[in-house]
């Protein structure tokens, strides 16, 4: 693997992730004591090279709840039995919250008027129903 796509555009090095491995509690009986099946992969995000510079700075304003003091995300992954899998897990889940943070933000709504023709529609509607009320009142001359 020569690195991660995240989108046509963007490609990251597997040089810029730090793979590290530790034992996981999940499922897998007596295997989870011997194996380090637990995956932590860390992208340095403020440090990457291979980011352009108006993409670093949406993604840290877009996920700067979810990085550590250095600029750095860290995604876990530890569900399945090894350490294979976690690893495909925890890179696609990197992938996917890159996507995520590199989406432009949408364009603001414009706040629109009603039309006059609607507005006269809405008020002719609020006539016919005050009519209609009025006519089931026992005595119509109130």
């Amino acid at each position: 693997m020569e690195g991660i796509k995240v989108s046509e555009s963007l490609t990251i090095p597997e040089h810029e992730l730090d793979l590290k491995f530790s034992r996981s509690g999940g499922p897998g009986g007596q295997n989870v004591n011997t194996r380090d099946t637990k995956v932590e992969v860390i992208f340095d995000l403020a440090g990457s090279s291979s980011l352009l510079p108006y993409q670093r700075e949406r993604a840290m304003r877009n996920l700067e709840g979810k990085l550590d003091a250095e600029g750095r995300l860290h995604v876990v992954s530890s569900e399945a039995r090894t350490q294979a899998q976690n690893r495909e897990l925890a890179i696609s889940r990197l992938r996917s919250i890159l996507a995520e943070a590199l989406r432009p933000d949408p364009e603001p709504r414009r706040p629109t008027r009603p039309s006059r023709a609607s507005n006269q529609r809405r008020l002719a509607a609020k006539r016919a129903r005050g009519q209609i009320k009025q006519l089931r009142r026992s005595d119509p001359d109130e």
